[in-house]
């Protein structure tokens, strides 16, 4: 209960900010943006260049894949058994196999395993979770959707000039070490602002409210997401003898509740608004749950 006492205060931080009139309706959004250009592109370059590259972080960038085809799978064929509308079955393909391995899951790793495993998060997230939501989120969109369809030129736009994205390919491939030692305390400074920030802007922008004919996709897709998938994958590393701290954070993110980009985008594109939004409201929350017993299962 320590480990995420401070992750539910920050959070009704963020709801009880919600209410008070003088903030605007998409202070959310601001915070979010603050975020993807200036705290996490700190932490990147703060993390990964003292990275040691091995055969094993090849798991930390294959897993997510993984977990993409084994939940997406599994989510479309319980839809079809179920027989649930379009529109549900590519709301759940949206937010079931894509989490959120960010904004939440880069903060509960840094929690639990302590903040020299932060570079396996994001390796997981860039390499994996936001190309996923990037191209396979595309797809779907375009499949299911009632939007804008994107092309292939403008998705790939948007990957290359994601700034958290260009931070990981520039601490990567760049001499960067002088530049980053002078700059390491303004780094620091805006690396520390992530967390807090992170949760304020979740907590002000969950939505909890579930329609009743939305509660049978709800519980399976939240159990596929929090509980089945990360129990077949730690069983599979079980089995197959794979072991050491970036196969555990790894496998840690495959248990992340809904990604909340995803979540907008599905409501954006007219696939469930209803059911997207509780399922990564209560997502979150159910994760202060599960993300313990997940973390024991693994350890």
């Amino acid at each position: 209960m320590e480990q995420v006492l401070p992750f539910l205060l920050f959070l009704g931080a963020g709801l009880l900010l919600k209410r008070l009139p003088v903030f605007p309706a998409d202070t959310d959004r601001s915070l979010n943006l603050y975020v993807i250009y200036i705290a996490l592109p700190a932490l990147i370059f703060l993390q990964v260049p003292g990275l040691q590259l091995s055969s094993r972080m090849l798991v930390t960038v294959i897993m997510p894949w993984m977990t993409l085809l084994v939940s997406g799978l599994l989510t479309l064929l319980i839809s079809r058994l179920m027989r649930w509308s379009r529109e549900t079955t590519g709301a759940l393909l949206l937010v079931v196999p894509l989490g959120n391995t960010s904004f939440l899951g880069i903060p509960m790793v840094e929690q639990f395993f302590g903040s020299h495993a932060v570079s396996y998060a994001i390796l997981y997230d860039q390499f994996g979770s936001f190309l996923a939501l990037s191209s396979y989120g595309t797809v779907i969109l375009a499949i299911y959707g009632k939007g804008e369809q994107n092309s292939l030129s403008s998705i790939l736009i948007k990957i290359i000039t994601f700034p958290p994205f260009v931070a990981l390919l520039c601490a990567l491939f760049l001499p960067l070490d002088n530049l980053l030692q002078t700059v390491k305390p303004m780094l620091t400074m805006a690396a520390g602002s992530l967390v807090p920030v992170v949760l304020v802007a979740i907590g002000f922008q969950m939505q909890l409210l579930l329609p009743r004919h939305d509660v049978s996709p709800f519980v399976f897709g939240l159990t596929i997401r929090l509980l089945l998938t990360p129990g077949l994958f730690i069983l599979a590393c079980k089995t197959l003898g794979l072991g050491g701290e970036a196969v555990q954070v790894s496998l840690f993110e495959t248990a992340m509740p809904p990604m909340v980009t995803a979540g907008a985008l599905a409501s954006i594109a007219g696939l469930k608004p209803g059911l997207t939004s509780a399922m990564v409201g209560f997502g979150i929350l159910f994760s202060f749950l599960t993300l313990p017993l997940i973390f024991q299962w693994i350890q």
